[in-house]
């Protein structure tokens, strides 16, 4: 597998666009104009599955609960306990984290 280049023009301001977001209303609009529905959901999937793994719970409940395959779960994990963090510091802002939902503004689903 190789390593994202981060360095690409397209790849900062990827990084740039995410980091210029103010709000939970400002997510939700650009994810859903950035991604379709079925990306969203496998997104979804994918942290809730690392917050699961995290927890401990076996890969069988994880599937059960959200559809990944076992392959993509041994993936997640794999990055879930590697060097970079990610998962685990967004796990950790959430547990963290007492938000209140925002509601999506109108016309932005």
């Amino acid at each position: 597998m190789t390593e994202v280049n981060w360095n690409t023009k397209e790849n900062k301001q990827l990084v740039e666009a995410v980091l210029a977001l103010k709000n939970a209303d400002e997510a939700k609009r650009f994810m859903r104009d950035l991604m379709t529905e079925k990306d969203i959901k496998e997104f979804a999937n994918r942290l809730e599955t690392a917050r699961l793994l995290s927890k401990d719970v076996n890969y069988l409940t994880i599937t059960k609960n959200t559809g990944l395959s076992s392959t993509t779960i041994a993936r997640i994990s794999k990055w879930l306990n590697g060097s970079l963090g990610g998962y685990r510091l967004v796990i950790a802002r959430l547990a963290n984290h007492h938000h209140t939902p925002l509601k999506l503004a109108k016309g932005s689903s």
